[in-house]
């Protein structure tokens, strides 16, 4: 049943992006209800294929492929649902900072030879640099040849005025035309810093006596464990 819900979900999906092609070049005259009936079909196999998976990565799939189907078909009722994904953001954040603090200090104290865990660090580092790159040029080559950026731009940029366009004067550069800045800092640099925290700690962990890092150890490796299987409600 599962290999049968995936093989009418790939077919599918291939049938509807080749109707969307060939209606989009005006090859194959189509209405355009069609090729839409046709990929939230695609859309709607694959979800039932992951309701038989059980599977985290599956659902991001399929809601990835849902919303991005909802905002090409329906954009203006698209936008009045950012307040899910920020919601979703916003749960998101507050799992990664246990999760980063217990799989660092389990990673590194967990070890008796630091070296092992520093050759072990730049692996790590040179491995994500390379992937990184490779996820930054599939990107951009995707972004250039189905040049999104352009459509994007010219669907928010409304029809100016040319009248619109006079000089002003230029604007007084006393010191009370400065804006204040906001103190709180971003989501990366508290990131950042809760991942130089969780190292140095498990640094400094590593350096404890077996008997008085133990617990510690296994607090952490709960800590874990327990926000990742947070991730499956």
């Amino acid at each position: 049943m599962k290999n049968r819900l995936l093989a009418a979900a790939i077919l599918t999906a291939t049938i509807a992006i080749a109707a969307s092609l060939l209606a989009g070049a005006q090859i194959l005259p189509l209405p355009m209800l069609v090729p839409a009936l046709l990929r939230w079909l695609a859309i709607l196999l694959i979800a039932a294929h992951a309701t038989s998976r059980r599977s985290l990565t599956t659902w991001i799939f399929v809601g990835l492929l849902a919303g991005a189907e909802f905002g090409h078909d329906w954009p203006s009722v698209a936008v009045n649902f950012q307040l899910l994904g920020t919601i979703f953001l916003r749960l998101i954040k507050v799992i990664i900072a246990p999760l980063l603090f217990g799989v660092l200090v389990v990673g590194i104290a967990g070890h008796s030879d630091l070296k092992k865990v520093g050759r072990l660090g730049i692996k790590s580092l040179i491995y994500f640099e390379v992937v990184s790159s490779l996820a930054m040029l599939v990107g951009y080559a995707a972004i250039h040849l189905s040049r999104a950026e352009k459509a994007s731009i010219s669907r928010r940029l409304p029809q100016r005025n040319p009248s619109m366009f006079r000089r002003t004067p230029p604007r007084s550069s006393s010191p009370t035309s400065f804006r204040k800045t906001s103190p709180n800092p971003s989501p990366k640099a508290r990131s950042c810093k809760s991942s130089c925290f969780s190292v140095l700690f498990a640094m400094g962990l590593a350096l404890v006596p077996e008997p008085k890092r133990r617990p510690m150890l296994a607090f952490a490796e709960s800590l874990s464990e327990t926000m990742s299987s947070s991730r499956t409600w």
